[in-house]
Formats: structure tokens, sequence, C-alpha cells
């Protein structure tokens, strides 16, 4: 059951916010911003049964290059393994596999590929995971991924090529499954090429990035959750905890079946 507090004005007192099953806590979330408690507050528990038992949520972490996916990603998935969830770091491209060492080639300028090519390998690269990747998720393992096939829409669409429509863009990846939660973290082209490191790899430049955002914006619907990536790490990352918590809860609970990209149809 979840621990009663009297009202959000007592809530803000605490600096913890309790899931408890029968005598024992199974995990905690960490609420040091007070303005985000109203949302907390409706939260449900994480029954031990369907932690033990459910299924994984997929959540997927989008954007343009510099802001700050590889550090909320990681953030993410240490603080639901520290509430005892089993959760892993996923990345796209995986520069491990056959087509993902082809592609980092390409990435670091060491190779040239036809722009046609070049995205049916980054389609390929996911579809090489997809077996593992329902795997995992049908045996409870929360899946939270750096980049996924919006990525690979927004950039190949973004370079203006008419025969490279978004449509054209978006078919070899029917089939995969679709994300359970997608955290959209939205910072200005011009702000992330002022982080460190920007340029190192060949879409790093700001007129590529302003145009990934726009095919970005043109893609996002009511299903995205946009996160403001201008503000403090912490702060960006309690507010991606708890809705990850939330997505993480309702498929543990089989309330949301796994479906399939772009149709929303159940997977089989």
């Amino acid at each position: 059951m979840l621990l009663s507090f009297r009202g959000a004005q007592h809530l803000r007192s605490w600096p913890y916010f309790y899931y408890r099953q029968k005598s024992h806590f199974d995990s905690a979330i960490l609420l040091s911003n007070p303005r985000n408690l109203s949302q907390f507050s409706r939260a449900q528990p994480i029954s031990a049964r369907a932690m033990s038992t459910g299924r994984g949520a997929l959540i997927v972490f989008e954007g343009g290059d510099r802001c700050g996916k590889t550090t909320q990603t990681q953030l993410l998935v240490q603080s639901l393994q520290s509430m005892g969830l089993k959760a892993e770091l996923w990345r796209f491209p995986d520069r491990t596999t056959p087509t993902g060492k082809m592609i980092d080639s390409y990435l670091s300028s060491r190779s040239e590929v036809d722009d046609a090519a070049i995205h049916l390998l980054f389609s390929a690269n996911r579809w090489e995971k997809r077996a593992a990747m329902l795997r995992a998720l049908r045996e409870g393992t929360t899946l939270v991924v750096d980049r996924y096939s919006y990525s690979g829409v927004a950039f190949t669409a973004s370079k203006g090529i008419p025969s490279l429509s978004i449509s054209w863009c978006k078919a070899p990846e029917e089939g995969l499954p679709a994300p359970d939660l997608l955290l959209y973290l939205e910072l200005g082209a011009e702000d992330a090429a002022a982080r460190g490191g920007f340029g190192s790899e060949r879409y790093e430049t700001l007129d590529m990035q302003q145009a990934v955002r726009r095919q970005f914006e043109s893609l996002r619907d009511g299903s995205w959750t946009v996160v403001d990536a201008a503000r403090p790490r912490d702060a960006v990352h309690e507010e991606v905890k708890a809705h990850a918590v939330e997505a993480v809860r309702r498929c543990a609970e089989g309330l949301e079946p796994l479906r399939a990209l772009w149709s929303r149809e159940p997977l089989a």
C-alpha cells in the first residue's frame, strides 16, 4: 500500500515519497523539487508481485545531439536499479554489431555511404536487436534506450532529399516495438552547440541540428513527453524519473500491452 500523508502541504515537508508493500519498503523516489510534488502525489505503488512477474517498460529518450540523453539515461537506469527494478541501458546505433561498425565508420567520417543506404543500415541496426529487446521486456526488464527510430527518421528527413520523405523513412521501422514512454529532451540547437564535445561527428553542425529539431517537431504528437533539458541536471532527472516510474508500474501491472511502432497494433 502507499504510505499515506495528510495532504500535499504535509507531503512537502518530507524528503522522500515511499512505496510500501506489506511491512517493508520496496523503493523510494527522492522528491527534492516541491514544484513537482502535485504530480507525484497521484502516483500508484508498484506491487512486489508485479515487479517479479510483470513485463518491463520500453523507455526511449530522443532529442538533438548534446541535449543530455547520455547523462539522463545513465541516471535513470541507476535510479531504477536502486529501487530494486531490473533495468538496462541500450543505445542506438549499437556500434558493436556488424551494421553498427559500418555506421560508426560513417558517423566518424571514415567512410561515405549513400543517404538511402545509411538510413536502411540504421534501421537494420535496430532490427538486429528486436528479438533480444522483446525477450528482455517480456522477462520483466525495463529498457532505457538512448535514441530510437524517431532519430533515424528525423536525421534522414532533415537532409532535404525529396525521395527520402518522412513516410519513406518510417516504413522500415514498422514492426519494431513502440515505446511505452518517449521522453523528448528539448534544448535549442545553439545551446547544444555550446556544450562540450559538439562537432565531433558528422551530423554535429548547427545547420543540421536545427533541421533535425524541425523534423522532430513535425513527428511529435500527444504521446511524447517533452522535458526542458536546459535546466540543471538533477532537476531534469527528477522529472524524468517520475514519468519513468509510472510507465514501469503500468507495464508491470499489465495495463499496457506491447505495441508495434507507428500502427500501435498489439505485438504477438
